[in-house]
């Protein structure tokens, strides 16, 4: 029997507390959310009041979460296009079967979560046993999702929701402020995703094998079966982004979720973590989704048409890509 040398066991935990930097992956989308802020407490009165920001976090909560699990993907240098139309499956499933089929809404969120976490491990299975590369598997994803739920669906929106399936958009007063449940498990869901990457060791082989995938199994780390679980974790946080906006808005849109995978993406690049997999901090993509809210909750208020917002925020990506790219190339 051979044994693996001390020396190679501990090096990519090593190259990986040096790579990702934590304190400092979040510096630079704070200070860009600090100074968002700051402008446009000064175009808008109604900017920095505290039910304003209530606002902005319900509105980018299901993104957020949805980025939750495109962090994951993306910190294993893998990308998933298709989070956005898995999403609308999954709140399509919840609400038909809650709905037009009777069934217990409990059990038909349990179902939808279960549909979203079966893709989510379907795309895993296909880049892990086949060799397929990611963008290549999520984009064939995304046309097959998007017409099983345009098929499964009918092409109909559904309404008149139980109330289990709504129970995330209703709200709570702190103060003079209400807040939403949904507002309070996304809050909640990136702590936990923050603990793991953290603290424990299958975090630690998350970052090992985004930073250098053959140094990683070289190490004894089950390359593949990380990057099957992140997928199959990742398809879990989008049904749940599926649950907080049927909440949020009330219906099961199969229409939902087009555009929604980009704006998850962006949302982690705002926020820090490469694209080229290793480095990052979940808390970075929380910023980069509230940057994005802060944004369009200020053009809004100034006025600025929303084909306007569209081009602002593609901008912002671009300049946060081409900082991680000139970041590795000076490393």
């Amino acid at each position: 029997m051979t044994t693996t040398p001390p020396s190679l066991t501990k090096a990519p935990d090593r190259l990986t507390l040096r790579e990702r930097m934590p304190s400092v992956a979040i510096l630079g989308p704070l200070i860009a959310l600090a100074l968002a802020i700051i402008f446009f407490s000064t175009q808008s009165d109604r900017f920095l009041s505290a039910q304003n920001f209530s606002l902005i976090f319900q509105q980018v909560s299901y993104v957020a979460v949805l980025a939750i699990g495109q962090t994951l993907i993306i910190l294993t240098a893998g990308i998933d296009l298709a989070a956005g139309v898995i999403m609308a499956l999954g709140g399509v499933v919840m609400t038909r079967l809650a709905v037009n089929s009777g069934l217990n809404p409990y059990l038909s969120i349990g179902l939808g979560l279960f549909a979203t976490t079966f893709v989510g491990w379907l795309n895993g299975l296909l880049i892990t046993r086949l060799r397929l590369p990611p963008f290549i598997v999520t984009l064939g994803m995304y046309g097959i999702v998007f017409g099983a739920t345009q098929v499964y669906s009918r092409s109909e929106t559904v309404s008149n929701l139980p109330d289990p399936l709504n129970f995330f958009g209703s709200t709570f007063r702190v103060g003079a402020t209400t807040w939403t449940y949904g507002t309070v498990l996304m809050l909640l869901l990136y702590l936990l995703t923050h603990l793991i990457l953290t603290q424990t060791g299958p975090g630690r082989h998350l970052y090992a094998v985004g930073n250098n995938p053959e140094a990683a199994r070289l190490t004894g780390i089950p390359t593949n079966r990380v990057i099957l679980l992140v997928y199959t974790l990742a398809g879990l946080t989008y049904g749940i982004a599926a649950l907080l906006l049927t909440a949020r808005t009330g219906v099961g849109d199969p229409n939902a979720g087009q555009t929604e995978a980009l704006a998850s993406i962006t949302a982690v690049v705002l926020g820090g973590t490469s694209l080229f997999g290793g480095r990052g901090a979940i808390v970075g993509t929380l910023l980069g989704a509230l940057i994005v809210g802060v944004f369009t909750n200020g053009l809004t208020l100034m006025g600025v048409p929303s084909v306007y917002q569209y081009i602002i925020t593609g901008v912002l990506t671009i300049l946060a890509v081409a900082v991680d790219q000139l970041s590795r190339k000076k490393a």
